[in-house]
């Protein structure tokens, strides 16, 4: 029997090999937007699906299907399809299996666009949407027993790093015949495969992680080739389709994911654990530390706990708006998953479409600190947080 490939290497050579050309080792930006068939007959099959091929740029292009590939293969899925952002890949597959008088059962720790739909846009349609409190499982198995088209999870969660049990929800709602999705934008196909644990649909913002470099937005979703092709069908025809250049910087920053992730959830670890030591700190939310309330159910369905973490400090904004500005290495952006670390509070960040009340409703304060570890020493960034806590604790003294 074949030996099963790790992660590591397919992220470098999964899904690439059949794109590349002329002897090239990298797959190659194609920016055609139709393509030309002499023979009509093989046009018409390929546009019709009997046929391999691409006929029109809003539908397939070889950039975009190889890094589809490349996902595909790094989580055990038969099939993925991508999309022009993260929020597009959300969106377009709710809307694809979702109708009026249809019900949904989710949390109430998504990320802040994800929230949104659930409570502003879906409700518009007529469709029921229950939210429960992240973590309570015998919550979500209650709702499901009231049917459910859908039952979506994000895990871990933006930005409190929740978690959620993903065997046992996918058990849950497979039993209620609801179709299983999960958000694993902040697992990473390094750290958590959801499809191995027995989820329909798996989706990524491919904008974080994925890419890796800050530099170019995308989404994507995979899972079994039949549900697959009924998103890909709405999203060819509603018109959300990933850039091709936008495609090959994905490609090109995922073939150092493993390495990213494996020096990110070291930091991350690392300075969760610095965070705790300091008195300004109230809070500090990473699955990693045996003090999270899911910390084992974690370490039961995740190879690394992830580059992702957040932490509240007392004296709330004013703290933040002190703190912040002093760190030399973080940008204070509303971004996660880059090489860089990057900071920012939820209220500018994952939840910035929300309501100071809508963010306390969910547990997350104006006064909590979203952080996405890089990949810089992890000596540097405890030493850059420690002055900049020095310099908000001098001012508290003053």
């Amino acid at each position: 029997m074949e030996k099963k490939v790790q992660a590591g290497t397919n992220a470098v050579w999964a899904g690439e090999k059949e794109y590349l050309v002329h002897g090239a080792t990298q797959v190659p930006v194609v920016l055609s937007v139709a393509y030309n068939y002499d023979d009509m007959d093989e046009w018409y099959d390929v546009a019709i699906g009997k046929k391999k091929g691409h006929i029109y740029g809003r539908n397939t292009n070889p950039t975009v299907q190889s890094f589809e590939d490349k996902v595909k293969i790094l989580e055990g899925a038969e099939a993925a399809t991508s999309f022009s952002t993260g929020m597009a890949a959300i969106s377009n597959t709710l809307a694809t299996f979702l109708l009026p008088g249809d019900r949904i059962v989710s949390i109430k720790d998504t990320y802040g666009g994800t929230n949104k739909i659930f409570t502003e846009f879906l409700p518009r349609q007529q469709i029921d949407v229950v939210l429960c409190e992240t973590g309570d499982h015998e919550q979500i198995e209650k709702e499901l027993l009231n049917g459910c088209k859908i039952l979506y999870l994000e895990t871990p969660t933006n930005p409190t790093v929740k978690i959620t049990d993903i065997k046992r929800m996918a058990k849950a709602g497979k039993a209620a015949g609801a179709l299983v999705i999960v958000d694993n934008t902040f697992g990473t196909p390094i750290n958590q495969n959801p499809l191995a644990l027995g989820v329909d649909l798996v989706i990524h913002s491919a904008t974080k992680f994925l890419g890796g470099h800050a530099d170019a937005l995308g989404g994507v979703v995979c899972g079994a080739e039949e549900l697959v092709e009924k998103i890909y069908h709405y999203r060819e025809i509603n018109g959300a389709t990933m850039d091709p250049m936008a495609a090959y910087l994905t490609l090109r920053g995922m073939k150092t994911l493993h390495l990213r992730v494996r020096e990110q959830s070291h930091n991350a670890m690392e300075l969760a654990k610095y965070l705790q030591t300091k008195d300004l700190v109230e809070d500090v939310y990473y699955p990693g530390l045996p003090t999270h309330p899911n910390h084992d159910i974690a370490k039961e369905q995740m190879k690394g706990f992830g580059g992702m973490l957040s932490f509240s400090v007392k004296g709330g904004v004013d703290t933040v708006r002190e703190l912040l500005p002093k760190l030399k290495y973080a940008h204070r952006a509303a971004n996660l998953g880059a090489v860089e670390t990057t900071v920012g509070p939820a209220r500018t960040t994952s939840h910035v479409e929300c309501t100071p009340e809508e963010r306390a409703a969910v547990g997350i304060p104006e006064g909590l600190i979203r952080v996405s570890c890089g990949i810089e020493a992890i000596e540097d960034i405890i030493e850059d947080f420690s002055l900049a806590f020095k310099h908000v604790e001098a001012g508290l003294q003053v």
